[in-house]
Order: C-alpha cells, then sequence, then structure tokens
C-alpha cells in the first residue's frame, strides 16, 4: 500500500512527546510511502527487531502510524504499517530543546525577515520541509553513524500582532 497522504496533521501534547525520539523519527520517515513490517524496518535502519517492534507500537497506540494491512504467513501474521503523515503540528511543540533557554552543547540559528505574499509563504515552508525531510530520510538508513544528535525546527511569524477580532 502506498501513503498519499502528504499534508501536515494536528498532533496532541502525548504524540508529541512520542516523536522525541529519533528512533521513532526513523521508523515514521521509512513508513512513509510503503507500508511496511517492524522486521523490515528494522533490516532498513539497521536496529534490532525487537526495539523497532516495540517503538511501532508506542507509534500506532499513539495514532501517529496505522496497521494497514495483515498478511498470514506461515504460522504468524504480518502486520504492516504506514506512517499517518510526514509532518506534525503541535501548539506545545513537539522539541522541548527549540524552546528558549534550553542548555545546548551546541546551538546555531539562522533568522531572517521577509515580505512575502500567502502564496510564497507556503512554498517557502514547504521546500524547508522538503529539506528537512530529505535529511531525515538520509540519516535514517541502516549503516549511517550520525556522531551527535540534532532537532530543527522553521517557524514563520507574522511581524504584525493579531488584532482583538482575530484574539
Amino acid at each position: 500500500m502506498i501513503n498519499k497522504k502528504k499534508k501536515s496533521i494536528p498532533i496532541s501534547v502525548e504524540q508529541s512527546k512520542l516523536l522525541g525520539n529519533t528512533l521513532r523519527i526513523k521508523i515514521i520517515s521509512v513508513l512513509q510511502e510503503t507500508a511496511k513490517t517492524s522486521k523490515q524496518v528494522a533490516t532498513e535502519i539497521g536496529e534490532s527487531p525487537g526495539n523497532v517492534h516495540y517503538h511501532i507500537q508506542k507509534l500506532y497506540n499513539g495514532k501517529l502510524i496505522d496497521l494497514v494491512e495483515e498478511k498470514p504467513v506461515g504460522g504468524v501474521i504480518e502486520k504492516y504499517y504506514l506512517a499517518r503523515s510526514s509532518s506534525f503540528e503541535s501548539p506545545e511543540g513537539i522539541y522541548p530543546e527549540l524552546k528558549p533557554g534550553f542548555n545546548a552543547a551546541s546551538s546555531v540559528s539562522s533568522s531572517s525577515a521577509l515580505y512575502l505574499n500567502e502564496e510564497d509563504k507556503e512554498k517557502l515552508l514547504e521546500e524547508f520541509t522538503d529539506l528537512i525531510k530529505k535529511w531525515v530520510v538520509k540519516t535514517s538508513k541502516a549503516g549511517y553513524s550520525g556522531t551527535e544528535e540534532y532537532v530543527i525546527g522553521v517557524n514563520f511569524v507574522s511581524r504584525r500582532e493579531k488584532t482583538e477580532e482575530e484574539k
């Protein structure tokens, strides 16, 4: 089964906590396009099947991935999972490390102010999102060895404050 869902979905604080784990992000990345079993995912990302199965169950129970197919094979039933989305929105933020005041060992930021119409804003956000997804996929492959875990976030904030009518 192929996943056609590309749109960002809103998630709860509890669901955002599930995404605070890098292995779970790798699992969601692998389950973007095609439904796979936990063993297939484990092979692709170079992790133990038991560990991947545990985290898949957490993601499934948290409604971040779907069980899309069950196939009887021999004496077992293979379960195939697919990510519900490739990006998520949380009012509380997903990573506490991105909140002001986090005492990070290493931190780099880049900021700018732009004049954008709504169409250009959406296009730029899409480009940032695609770039981040590309790197998630690249670093999720078995054999990739990063030396330190990082989180990245992109915020688009209007300089105009909300009017009373918008509140």
